[in-house]
């Protein structure tokens, strides 16, 4: 396993990323999600808290250029289930397992953003609570190899949850112009125990010209019940 700090210290803009895991413990499940951007509308955002998750927002909607690929639904919860993405996906998902749909399922009709020559990736992950334990799954859509003809999918299942280890994937390998891809499984990391120590390790080891706003969740697998933390750059 990887130390995750480490792993943002010696990156200056992974994007967009996402972790799952478990707590050392083995007693909560563990949602990350953070956001970075280069422009000044991508900046230009906050997180807030809505009825059932967390959406992005304008900071100062005066500003706000083109809001299609950066205001959205990042987090959405459906009974048992949590869902997390870098779009509005996590709306399509959501619909998907409202209607019985596997979350594989639910994404077939959705790829990768439309904005070359990037091509931004898709990620997504949910995590599911079952009989006071969880599991979770990640996934990834992406053009291949910058062709936008094809779509390649990849999903990643973690059944049942390991405790301490948790696993992160993102948008961008690394800083570029235009940056390159994820790419590989996700990251091993490791999970601490604490919501506070977890939060400041991430945005603390996240580039402080990138980086926007970061949401992480810790939910008791026990009793369903969670604890949140946002820290946003725009205050």
């Amino acid at each position: 396993m990887k130390d995750l700090q480490n792993l943002l210290a010696q990156n200056a803009y992974p994007g967009r990323g996402i972790v799952i895991g478990a707590t050392p413990d083995g007693k909560n499940a563990v949602i990350a999600y953070f956001i970075m951007g280069r422009s000044e509308n991508s900046r230009n955002r906050v997180f807030v808290k809505t009825a059932d998750g967390v959406r992005t927002e304008a900071f100062d909607p005066s500003k706000m250029k083109d809001p299609s690929l950066v205001i959205y639904n990042a987090v959405r919860v459906l009974g048992n289930k949590t869902i997390v993405s870098n779009g509005d996906q996590t709306d399509t998902i959501y619909a998907g397992l409202d209607a019985q749909k596997t979350f594989e399922e639910s994404l077939q009709c959705r790829e990768f953003e439309p904005d070359p020559p990037i091509y931004t990736p898709r990620i997504s992950g949910v995590v599911r609570l079952k009989d006071g334990g969880f599991n979770y799954a990640l996934s990834i859509l992406k053009s291949a190899d910058g062709n936008p003809e094809s779509c390649n999918r990849f999903l990643y299942t973690y059944k049942p949850a390991v405790a301490g280890v948790g696993h992160f994937i993102h948008t961008y390998k690394c800083d570029g112009n235009p940056p390159e891809v994820f790419s590989g499984e996700p990251t091993a990391v490791k999970i601490a125990d604490n919501i506070d120590e977890f939060t400041q390790n991430i945005w603390e080891n996240l580039n402080e010209a990138n980086k926007i706003s970061l949401f992480v969740r810790y939910i008791d697998v026990a009793t369903g019940t969670y604890q949140d933390k946002i820290i946003n750059k725009n205050v």
